[in-house]
């Protein structure tokens, strides 16, 4: 079901009688309950709910150090648990050590499952919705020692929305944030406010737009990183939106309105725009002829994450992979696999991806390289007392001779563990 749909069954739920009514909500809550198996655990007494919502959570037994959280948000029609077998995110925590809190809406709430962001009373600062979320990231922060600096958040749809409500209400409790064909934040305050910024995206001057983010909190920056992502065919939210969120949020960081590149990732369009230090600052995708969901595809490790479904569509590019990239939580792995290669020798070789240089008969990559990313280096030796330290003697000087290039490049298979 379409959110433009999810909106329109709000309207005339009023007026429907009340079996009528409480036969469609039966429906419709039936319809949010897959049959799933999932990683997810439900906690309860997180804190204040002042927005009624459901928690779940997923926490991988090896976490990456500082510890990182992703908030994931689901969009109109699904549940956690539908969104995060369609996205992968579990499966992308665990590959790379960071906990997840995924929020569930209650039909109570609305009857379609969809996050209330077009709601005054659930988009202001420890209000409704909004205030919900925040206790579940404050409580994972506590019990689980989540470094406060490394929380992220992202969504699709109505999710996307609320991401942008989250971003702009409590933009000191996020480093960065995804917003997957979403719209940006205080541009609705009801339904049919909500339905002309789906169907035609007005535009908005840059500064108004920056202003509303601004005013929902008394914050004065750093601002949380944005990447932003929408389909060019997207029918249900109209593209025009990832314009508006990108225009609304340059205008917050004080960065230019062109891009200051521009390049093609997995056959689809990236725009990015950094600061003075060269870090990026907000990126947008545009997926080629794409309709409304959330992209899936191979990430840049030859793994696929999530599974097609409604709304999860195969576009050739992973979306939970590259945010989580975005959000630097990819390294975690790549820091302990290159590691035996900071050797001079091995630098002498291009570096070759696992499958790749593997023989037809490659292990499980996650049994692989879950054991290296366990690796911790060599203890220090302890400092001895001066007493004890024999002076050394000065070395003899050494003629030069002629590199034996073919054992240098053994040794570096070796070091690299492609070679015995």
């Amino acid at each position: 079901m379409s959110l433009a749909n999810n909106v329109e069954f709000l309207r005339r739920l009023p007026k429907l009688n009340a079996a009528n009514a409480a036969n469609a909500v039966a429906q419709l809550a039936r319809g949010l309950r897959p049959d799933v198996k999932s990683p997810l655990v439900e906690v309860k007494g997180f804190g204040r709910n002042p927005g009624d919502l459901k928690m779940f959570a997923f926490v991988p037994t090896k976490l990456q150090q500082p510890r990182a959280l992703v908030v994931v948000l689901h969009g109109c029609g699904q549940t956690a648990a539908g969104y995060d077998l369609g996205a992968g995110w579990s499966t992308l925590a665990k590959h790379y050590g960071f906990a997840l809190v995924m929020p569930e809406q209650q039909a109570s709430n609305n009857a379609n499952g969809c996050f209330n962001w077009f709601s005054p009373e659930d988009t202001a600062r420890d209000r409704g919705e909004a205030g919900s979320i925040r206790q579940m990231i404050a409580h994972m922060v506590t019990d689980y020692g989540i470094d406060p600096r490394r929380v992220f958040i992202t969504g699709l749809s109505a999710g996307g929305a609320m991401t942008s409500t989250m971003l702009a209400t409590y933009p000191d409790a996020f480093a960065a944030g995804a917003i997957i064909a979403g719209l940006p934040f205080g541009v609705a305050s009801n339904v049919r406010d909500a339905l002309l910024g789906m169907r035609a995206s007005p535009s908005r001057p840059a500064e108004k737009l920056g202003d509303l983010v601004r005013k929902a909190s008394n914050h004065k920056g750093p601002w949380p990183k944005l990447s932003v992502w929408h389909g060019s065919a997207d029918r249900t939210v109209n593209p025009g939106n990832a314009d508006e969120i990108v225009k609304q949020w340059l205008d917050v960081h004080n960065l230019p309105p062109e891009p200051m590149s521009e390049v093609m990732v997995d056959g689809h369009p990236r725009q990015v725009w950094w600061n003075t230090d060269g870090e990026t600052i907000i990126e947008s995708y545009t997926i080629t002829d794409m309709a409304h969901g959330t992209p899936l595809g191979k990430a840049e490790n030859d793994h696929s994450y999530g599974a097609q479904g409604a709304f999860m569509i195969e576009a050739g590019i992973s979306s939970s992979y590259h945010i989580a990239k975005f959000f630097g939580l990819t390294d975690w792995i790549k820091k302990a696999k290159t590691a035996a290669l900071d050797s001079p020798s091995a630098k002498l070789i291009p570096a070759v991806s696992p499958i790749s240089a593997a023989p037809a008969q490659m292990p499980d990559l996650s049994k692989v390289l879950w054991p290296l990313a366990a690796i911790k280096p060599p203890a220090e030796p302890e400092p001895q007392p001066k007493s004890q330290i024999k002076p050394r003697s000065k070395p003899k000087p050494e003629r030069r001779r002629g590199i034996d290039v073919s054992a240098v490049i053994t040794r570096a298979l070796t070091a690299a563990g492609l070679m015995k």
